[in-house]
This record gives structure tokens, C-alpha cells and sequence, in this order.
């Protein structure tokens, strides 16, 4: 079971119309992508990344994806998140960041 963490619950709104990619690697990480239209038509996008024990690794709420649609957002999403995974790193703080 997944810890979320403050990112997370800042982020989401179960209204909105999204998409979700979830996957867990062979390493027992657990990502969790989604992306959806904001109230205004923004493509905005999660990114999450959680140990084996669910607990957050990663955490990061993109509030706009200018360019992108919900699909190429997630694409782009998942292949972060992979990476994210894959090597490693562990990231002490959850950011909000403005893209």
C-alpha cells in the first residue's frame, strides 16, 4: 500500500478527468503516473515513485505541461518515473514544481 505523501494530497481532485499508468518493477518500486485536463484545459501531470514497503521515494505534481497533451504527458511521466526508479535516486524532499 502506497504512503502518499503531501504532494499527492495537494494535487488530487478524483473530479477531474485523468489518465493513470501504474507499474511495479522487479526491484518491488511502485510508479504511479497521471495525467489530467485542470479545470482551465491545463494538461497537468503526478509522478510518483514508492519503495517496496509504500513508502514515497518520489513525489512530484507538474501544474501545467504546456505543448502537451494527457497522453504525450504520461508517456513523458512514465519514463521518468522509470528512471527515477532504475537509478536510484532518493530525493528528501516532495516538490510542487511549475512547468
Amino acid at each position: 500500500m502506497k504512503k502518499r505523501g503531501k504532494t499527492y494530497r495537494q494535487w488530487y481532485d478524483p473530479i477531474l478527468h485523468h489518465q493513470i499508468h501504474e507499474e511495479t518493477l522487479s526491484t518491488g518500486a511502485c510508479l504511479e503516473v497521471q495525467a489530467r485536463l485542470s479545470r482551465t484545459g491545463a494538461t497537468q501531470l503526478f509522478i510518483g515513485v514508492y519503495r517496496a514497503d509504500g513508502s514515497a521515494l518520489y513525489e512530484q505534481a507538474y501544474v501545467q505541461r504546456p505543448g502537451e497533451n494527457m497522453s504525450r504527458a504520461l508517456v513523458w511521466g512514465v519514463g521518468y518515473a522509470r528512471r527515477i526508479a532504475i537509478e536510484g535516486q532518493a530525493f528528501n524532499d516532495e516538490r510542487v514544481t511549475d512547468r
